[in-house]
């Protein structure tokens, strides 16, 4: 099935995508680290189902030096020996985030106690405000059907940088 709108070809779309891109270098460039950045978007993404999003945040990690090995097993964290605490908040964060319609409470008081514990302010401000983002971005993407396999490393930060 190919895309059913192309939003980088569209004005406004183009437009909303610049400023979308400028609140994503808020978080790139907060002390939240960058490996956890790309594995909490990259979980998020697969359970949103968004292949362009996947491909993406797989392509990025794994330039910036991630391993395969962790980069396959994120969608198996929790039975996974490869993650440190903190990135075990962090992607627990991003699938109660992500599947807030899953639970009454949302995010659950424990979860944020162990995001907390890992955690500074500064962190958790740009981990909060990344699982929103990747929740929009993967919504952007599914909707019009944009389909993963395609992108390049670095693509998307010289198309907006």
């Amino acid at each position: 099935m190919d895309a059913r709108f192309n939003l980088f070809e569209n004005e406004i779309a183009a437009k909303f995508a610049k400023r979308f891109a400028n609140a994503g270098l808020v978080i790139q460039q907060s002390s939240l680290p960058h490996s956890t950045q790309e594995l909490v978007s990259l979980r998020a993404s697969q359970i949103n189902g968004c292949g362009w999003c996947i491909d993406l945040h797989t392509k990025e990690a794994a330039a910036a030096g991630e391993t395969a090995v962790r980069l396959n097993l994120v969608a198996a964290w929790r039975e996974s020996t490869v993650y440190t605490e903190a990135e075990r908040a962090a992607l627990a964060l991003a699938e109660e985030g992500t599947r807030l319609a899953d639970a009454q409470e949302g995010v659950s008081d424990e979860t944020w106690a162990e995001v907390r514990k890992h955690y500074d302010d500064d962190q958790v401000a740009a981990l909060v405000v990344l699982v929103a983002l990747i929740n929009a971005a993967n919504r952007l993407a599914v909707i019009v059907h944009q389909k993963g396999g395609s992108y390049e490393a670095g693509m998307f930060a010289a198309s907006f940088g």
